[in-house]
């Protein structure tokens, strides 16, 4: 497959999901990554805006941390603070997709300014469940390091049963930890019951959290507020990967010296190349998906 895309800053995700995209038959441009010096062959790196043919490109893809105010974005291989302009994207074809990781309020103003639409890319459901194993990964990683004992025959708490919960749910329990998983969706109950799982309602969450050894927020509210973290024992390890601000009172957690980690976007941390190739398959299938729609 041919197409022509541009890459506008990012993390060590990026470079990955260029790479795999250029292997696939895309040109690939890289704006803001003037630090990164490892260019593959078949790569070009735009040293700035006027160096991307606007006008010629199939997507623009943007991190996976999405626009923030001012339209930034994060750029790790910049030297510079890097904006989006609103000038490219009316330089862009009809046709043209825009991709991003998440949806954000700048993203959104931005686009009805433009009246273009865009793709967060970690909404969809084939982008969450792949990532779901990297995700676990990353967590089972870190309660091995943060915690003294063996996971084991841990008394271990996932609270949330959606494509990541179930796949973290399962990791636990394949390496012998006592998973329980609190959920008050009743199709997450059944599902999670279904798999074999122990399942408690998040009303009873205060005495759930009072006998864990380690709990695992996927739930992006405030679940575990300070009337919840009064119960939790001294030794509970928290890890909360729900989306900024996360699901945890980390304030009140830390006053009450409880270790409350939060760790959102874990696959480009401890994957970063698992996370770049999955975030690639999943481009690359948008851009078939769009091919079909021009041909038809």
């Amino acid at each position: 497959m041919k197409g022509n895309i541009v890459l506008i800053g990012g993390d060590a995700r990026q470079i990955e999901m260029a790479d795999y995209l250029q292997q696939k038959g895309m040109e690939v441009t890289l704006l803001g990554f003037d630090r990164w010096c490892s260019l593959r062959p078949g790569m070009k790196k735009a040293a700035g805006k006027a160096d991307v043919d606007w006008e010629t490109l199939d997507a623009v893809i943007l991190p996976v941390s999405g626009i923030k105010p001012e339209q930034k974005v994060e750029a790790v291989f910049s030297e510079n603070t890097l904006y989006v302009e609103e000038s490219w994207f009316h330089r862009l074809k009809p046709e043209c997709l825009i991709i991003t990781g998440i949806r954000t309020e700048a993203a959104d103003k931005l686009m009805t300014r433009i009246n273009r639409s865009y793709t967060a890319l970690m909404e969809r459901n084939d982008t969450a469940i792949y990532n779901s194993v990297p995700t676990a990964e990353g967590v089972l990683l870190m309660a091995i390091q943060e915690t003294e004992h063996t996971i084991h025959q841990s008394r271990t708490l996932v609270l949330g049963f959606g494509r990541t919960g179930q796949t973290i749910a399962g990791t636990f329990s394949a390496v012998g930890a006592y998973a329980k998983v609190g959920t008050s969706d009743p199709a997450e109950t059944a599902r999670a019951e279904a798999m074999g799982h122990d399942v408690f309602d998040l009303s009873r969450l205060n005495q759930a959290v009072s006998l864990a050894d380690i709990c695992i927020n996927t739930i992006p509210s405030l679940i575990l507020s300070e009337n919840i973290l009064i119960q939790v024992p001294a030794h509970t390890l928290i890890i909360d990967i729900a989306s900024s601000p996360g699901g945890t009172d980390f304030e009140y957690a830390e006053k009450r010296g409880i270790r409350a980690l939060q760790a959102p976007g874990l696959p480009g941390v401890t994957a970063p190349k698992t996370a770049g190739h999955i975030l690639g398959k999943v481009i690359l299938q948008l851009l078939k998906e769009n091919d079909g729609k021009k041909e038809a």
